[in-house]
């Protein structure tokens, strides 16, 4: 009988839950404010994780009115930081490198949504609720 779950996907779920309490309580940057730590995928090497952030704060503002990219580019360069956390953390011989890539599931899916009601909110036909 095949395994249920890889061992990328259980050290990806692990990574996750610690990334998401390391990001909240360790993590001092006014750039990062509050995001949500979506997906880890992980190589099958374990060398290399992509780790999905959705940017749920808009206190901070640069300069091109993008807190996404700052959020991210700080999580980018406090990477080497939280992979020496996660490796004290994770009884892993080697820590995967952390990439932070920003989630757009969450915007896509309001900006679906506001379509589907403004074309529901035009038809004469929709039942009304």
């Amino acid at each position: 009988m095949p395994k249920e779950f890889s061992r990328t996907l259980r050290v990806g779920e692990q990574i996750q839950r610690e990334l998401a309490q390391l990001i909240q309580l360790e993590i001092k940057d006014p750039r990062v404010g509050m995001v949500t730590v979506a997906d880890v995928e992980v190589t099958t090497d374990l060398a290399h994780a992509k780790v999905y952030v959705s940017v749920l704060d808009d206190l901070v503002v640069t300069s091109d009115g993008s807190q996404a990219k700052a959020a991210i580019k700080a999580l980018n360069h406090a990477s080497g930081f939280l992979r020496r956390e996660l490796s004290r953390r994770l009884s892993l011989r080697n820590t995967p490198a952390l990439f932070f890539i920003h989630d757009q599931t969450t915007e896509k899916a309001n900006h679906l949504a506001t379509l589907l009601k403004s074309t529901v909110g035009d038809d004469p036909q929709a039942p009304e609720k």
